[in-house]
């Protein structure tokens, strides 16, 4: 019996030298033990010619997979792939899986395959203490082959920018700007970095609860991984609150319109657009229905515009129509405008001699579930919209106009700060037109406070209550 030492390192280049040298001499496969790493005996130790002797010829395809199983970490590998070539060299035909060696070296090729491929994914990289100008990194892996030096170079092609070494139970990569391989001398795995704690954070936010499944996730990511992954302790929770996670994902799934919807609309938005001229309130309409002046509209259902007398002698303005407005295409409809309407009786103000509009046309909101909730538009939306109403007021020519809310006032003052301050205070549009300043009646439906929002509305009827005793002027 012949016993073949291989070299830790170089191991299939060894074994196809001397696989090479055994068929020269007619040496059976079921002649020689062969082993990795320790020396058991001399080359040709009581090994007598058993076989023809050969020169091997083998196809390029099939020495690859034969090379790629020869990685596997299954000890018959050396003899079955031995007895495979001889048998190629004979006229067996490569690929046959009716043949239990070939089938069997084609399912270890795959196997190792497969740990390369976990090797490039689980290798985590951690910053050590640099010798040169190049940063430095060590790793440390346990695959299930060996498989350090058909695996490395990738690492090497992808980070040749940077000193690194990888370690394993037996074999060590160092990348220096070449690659070379050594015997592991130290187990130890290196210590954390500085950026451990960041990429734990960033895998907890791309973590997707939604797609969850632990079989097929344990099947690509498997256990034996994970002590050395620095996100490993993360999973476990981020597995059990997948359900609740999910839930809340689903109540907030039509939080935003489309992004692609939003997208065609910001690059239709044409905020410099000339106002269009109209010779009445409803032709002013009409034009409105059209608006895509901002983003507003792609989400929106339609354009809400002002209702009233088109020679009112005060105009109010909101902030932008809610919910209820939107689907009705109606100002002032919904629960704030319901409030209005009761604080405006109590205040003895006639709605049928008054004009009530917003100064955004079009609803903004961010959805939960089956709700809409509304959203203060931002300063560019306001003004894309400033255009409709200073057309409005143009035809309707008040003597007062009432600004209810922050949004309001900003339009029409061109601040819509200290809003609690102005409160109740008159001043003017850059046209001279007396503006009113109060709150906007969502305001009160917000309060938490039942004793504070009684005290808030009491104070809300009062402005009322100013403008129409100057309606009755």
């Amino acid at each position: 019996m012949m016993h073949m030492t291989l070299p830790v390192i170089g191991t299939v280049a060894a074994w196809r030298a001397r696989v090479r040298g055994l068929a020269a001499e007619g040496i059976a496969p079921g002649d020689v033990v062969w082993q990795v790493g320790e020396d058991a005996g001399t080359l040709f130790a009581d090994a007598r010619p058993s076989i023809p002797p050969r020169q091997l010829r083998i196809n390029r395809a099939a020495l690859h997979e034969i090379e790629t199983a020869l990685c596997h970490s299954d000890p018959e590998r050396f003899n079955r792939a031995h007895d495979v070539l001889l048998r190629l060299n004979d006229g067996l035909v490569w690929g046959d899986r009716t043949d239990p060696a070939v089938r069997r070296i084609l399912e270890q090729a795959k196997s190792v395959r497969r740990d390369i491929h976990k090797m490039h994914a689980f290798v985590r990289f951690r910053e050590v203490g640099a010798s040169g100008p190049r940063r430095a990194f060590a790793a440390w892996f346990e695959p299930e082959h060996s498989i350090v030096e058909v695996g490395t170079p990738f690492f090497a092609k992808r980070f040749g920018d940077m000193d690194w070494v990888i370690a394993t139970p037996l074999v060590t990569a160092r990348f220096d700007g070449q690659l070379r391989f050594e015997e592991t001398r130290s187990t130890a795995p290196p210590p954390p970095d500085a950026t451990e704690e960041l990429w734990r954070t960033y895998y907890a936010s791309i973590f997707n609860p939604a797609r969850v499944m632990v079989k097929a996730m344990q099947s690509e990511m498997p256990r034996k991984f994970w002590k050395n992954l620095p996100e490993a302790d993360l999973i476990p929770g981020l597995i059990r609150g997948a359900e609740t996670r999910v839930r809340q994902m689903q109540e907030r799934e039509a939080e935003e319109a489309p992004a692609r919807r939003l997208a065609v609309a910001r690059r239709m938005a044409t905020p410099d657009r000339p106002m269009p001229e109209a010779g009445s309130l409803e032709a002013l309409r009409a034009q409105a229905a059209d608006c895509a002046r901002c983003p507003l509209h792609a989400p929106a259902t339609q354009t809400v515009f002002g209702e009233g007398p088109p020679d009112a002698p005060v105009v109010f303005v909101g902030e932008q129509p809610g919910d209820q407005e939107d689907l009705a295409g109606r100002p002032f409809i919904g629960p704030a405008g319901r409030v209005f309407d009761e604080v405006a009786l109590e205040a003895g103000l006639d709605r049928g001699r008054i004009y009530i509009t917003n100064a955004v046309k079009h609803f903004k909101f961010t959805q939960r579930g089956k709700r809409r909730i509304h959203q203060r538009p931002a300063t560019p939306e306001i003004h894309a919209c400033q255009g409709w109403l200073e057309a409005e007021l143009a035809m309707i020519r008040p003597r007062l106009i009432v600004a209810m809310g922050a949004t309001a006032l900003q339009t029409l003052t061109g601040s819509g700060a200290g809003l609690l301050q102005r409160r109740g205070m008159m001043e003017q549009t850059k046209k001279g037109v007396p503006v009113l300043i109060t709150i906007h009646p969502s305001y009160l439906l917000r309060l938490p406070d039942a004793e504070l929002a009684r005290a808030e509305r009491v104070r809300f009827c009062q402005d009322l209550a100013k403008a129409a005793h100057f309606l009755a002027a």
